[in-house]
């Protein structure tokens, strides 16, 4: 019985190894259609390209994030701050006074970071080469921090608007929670330190803008405000803008706080108006920097 296993065994082996030749056999004999192979290539060939070409995107997608995260962690290492004069600390300022007759205008937006508004402005004022300054909300910079990273990084400069935007009267301790809050916030996630304020609203007495003051924060106000919040009609806003515009003045408008359509749609004319008229835009601390400058050179020549 032993020998019978055995011997049904080895015819088992050597079938197999029959059948597997046979199948070599036959592919070897069928045709090969160079067309076939041609168009096989051609795809592989299409495939590799195509990997090639997302894996490169990748890369260069990676890369930039990396860059980026390593500005952000140099700039909090380092604690970004804009310079500002030692006159302007504690003061409030709503243009700059430049007797050399500078055409310099300032561009502010208010109440961001904004989903959709935020990131149009900045497009807007990238395709044009010019920096502004950004007032933000605490509590959207909660919600929106890269909206926040991408405007430090595109070299615009970031402000305090409080972190609820409240008209409301505030003791010290709520005024120093909306403020110390709010820039601190702004310093985890860009790096920038902040001695910039604009009051919401432009109120100067609800007890914020008192504790502004004692902190030493420049306190920003405006010359030439486009209402945008009201939402005027595209003419409108740019004519509430270009009316009341002069040399060292502050624009304001609002990239956040609702629908910011017709500030998006607004910009470049208004942008455009003052490159006709010979003005070049300026950031709020290379504003005071100037006038800074134009009161040093006024008292030297007294």
């Amino acid at each position: 019985m032993e020998n019978n296993k055995s011997f049904f065994w080895s015819q088992g082996i050597i079938i197999a190894l029959l059948a597997l030749g046979s199948s070599l056999s036959l592919g070897l004999m069928m045709p090969i259609n160079p067309k076939a192979s041609e168009a096989k290539s051609e795809i592989s060939i299409n495939f590799d390209k195509e990997l090639s070409r997302i894996e490169t995107t990748q890369r260069i997608e990676q890369l930039k994030s990396a860059m980026l995260r390593t500005w952000q962690q140099e700039a909090k290492a380092k604690g970004l701050a804009y310079s500002v004069p030692q006159r302007f600390q504690g003061a409030t300022i709503a243009e700059a006074k430049l007797s050399q007759g500078q055409k310099v205008i300032a561009l502010t937006f208010d109440d961001g970071p904004w989903p959709e508004s935020t990131a149009k402005v900045l497009d807007i004022l990238k395709k044009n080469n010019i920096k502004g300054t950004f007032f933000l909300i605490g509590r959207n910079l909660k919600n929106f921090p890269e909206l926040a990273k991408r405007i430090v990084a595109e070299g615009h400069v970031i402000g305090n608007h409080t972190w609820t935007h409240s008209y409301h009267f505030m003791n010290p301790q709520v005024a120093a929670y909306e403020l110390d809050s709010t820039s601190d916030l702004i310093y985890q996630t860009t790096g920038v330190k902040t001695t910039l304020f604009r009051p919401p609203g432009g109120i100067m007495n609800n007890g914020v803008a008192a504790y502004a003051r004692n902190e030493k924060y420049t306190i920003v106000m405006w010359s030439a405000d486009s209402v945008d919040y009201s939402r005027p009609s595209v003419p409108r806003l740019i004519h509430n803008v270009t009316k009341e515009a002069k040399p060292g003045g502050i624009v304001l408008m609002h990239d956040g706080g609702g629908n910011r359509s017709h500030t998006v749609q607004s910009l470049p004319q208004i942008i455009d108006y003052f490159k006709k008229q010979g003005y070049s835009f300026v950031t709020i601390p290379e504003l005071l920097e100037m006038q800074n400058k134009d009161q040093k050179l006024m008292t030297a020549k007294k």
